[in-house]
């Protein structure tokens, strides 16, 4: 008995449209394939070009200064002496002080919404908090400066200085005029500015967290906080070490708002919270437009690379850790 096999269709192995459209695919999928490498390779080469630029504009003030730009106090233009520590310190401080205070608030923040907060108040709730990163940052100085600085120099800074300013250690550091203008003011404003980074990150890593995970948890007998703490974090730890980072990296390149409320002064003389200061955005916004050519601005150049070469360890010092906590994962630890 013979079978009835009819032939294939010759457009099936013979060209016609489905070996078209397999050659289109396939040129498709090269085209992509190299748009988005060369991307990744303009990305590195703007990097590279970006720092290039920078040790250039810099190497004049590199050669004069070594490294000891870096630990160096004095900013004299007349003089021509120049160093950078003063306003290393305060974008440290500056940058320390708001990650200190927003990462507790955005951490309750995602709490909140995303395990305590009623269905109808999640959505207008989250949109008020990431509308909070559209506020021009220009505004957020103007509103430090002209309303926030004076509430903490009056009713902060002034009892304080009446409860601690006989302290020997205590009384330094809120000792200055209560003007509301200094380190702790800007590391305030600082902390506002990227708490919606932080807690939308955080929102997000929290939501990804299997249901069944924590639905178990509440089934043994575990509190909202126990099953934040022992089944949410543990397995979104990595992401909420990138809202960190990522809070950190928006806290350090600033400018407009720290420059509104630090106070622009390079002294290093006081202990105190409350004294004016400066950092390294805000003496690029301050000075760079009517630096002469020669030192002054190179050392301002030197200034602009430190923080790049900060920003970069800080990139770094996340990815590190990031890859350790990803392996203390996979090994089960």
């Amino acid at each position: 008995m013979e079978a009835n096999i009819s032939p294939a269709p010759p457009s099936v192995f013979a060209g016609g449209a489905p070996r078209r459209r397999l050659i289109s695919n396939a040129l498709a999928d090269s085209c992509f394939a190299l748009l988005a490498r060369g991307s990744a390779f303009l990305t590195f080469a703007l990097l590279l070009c970006i720092m290039g630029a920078l040790v250039l504009g810099a190497w004049p003030a590199i050669e004069h200064f070594g490294l000891g730009f870096l630990t160096h106090n004095a900013w004299d233009p007349v003089r021509e002496d120049f160093g950078g520590l003063v306003m290393i310190v305060g974008t440290l401080m500056t940058s320390v002080i708001a990650l200190v205070i927003a990462v507790p608030i955005s951490f309750g923040i995602a709490l909140f919404l995303t395990e305590l907060s009623p269905i109808w108040l999640k959505r207008p709730l989250g949109t008020a908090v990431e509308l909070l990163a559209a506020v021009p940052s220009i505004v957020y100085g103007m509103w430090g400066l002209m309303t926030f600085g004076p509430v903490l120099g009056r009713y902060v800074q002034q009892p304080m200085q009446s409860l601690l300013g006989d302290l020997p250690v205590f009384g330094a550091l809120v000792s200055g005029p209560p003007v509301g203008i200094g380190i702790l003011s800007a590391g305030i404003i600082l902390s506002i500015m990227i708490i919606p980074f932080i807690a939308s990150v955080m929102r997000d890593v929290f939501e990804v967290t299997p249901p069944l995970l924590k639905e178990s948890a509440y089934g043994l007998g575990a509190t909202t906080w126990e099953v934040v703490w022992k089944v949410v974090l543990p397995y979104t730890k990595s992401g909420v070490l990138g809202g960190v980072m990522l809070g950190l990296g928006r806290a350090l390149g600033e400018t407009m708002a720290v420059t509104f409320v630090i106070g622009n002064v390079s002294q290093l003389n006081s202990l105190s919270f409350f004294e004016a200061a400066n950092s390294i955005t805000s003496a690029l916004a301050n000075e760079f437009a009517e630096a002469a050519p020669g030192l002054h601005q190179a050392s301002l150049m030197y200034l602009g690379l430190t923080l790049f070469l900060i920003t970069f360890t800080v990139l770094i010092i996340s990815r590190l850790l990031l890859l350790r906590l990803q392996k203390y994962e996979g090994s089960g630890t």
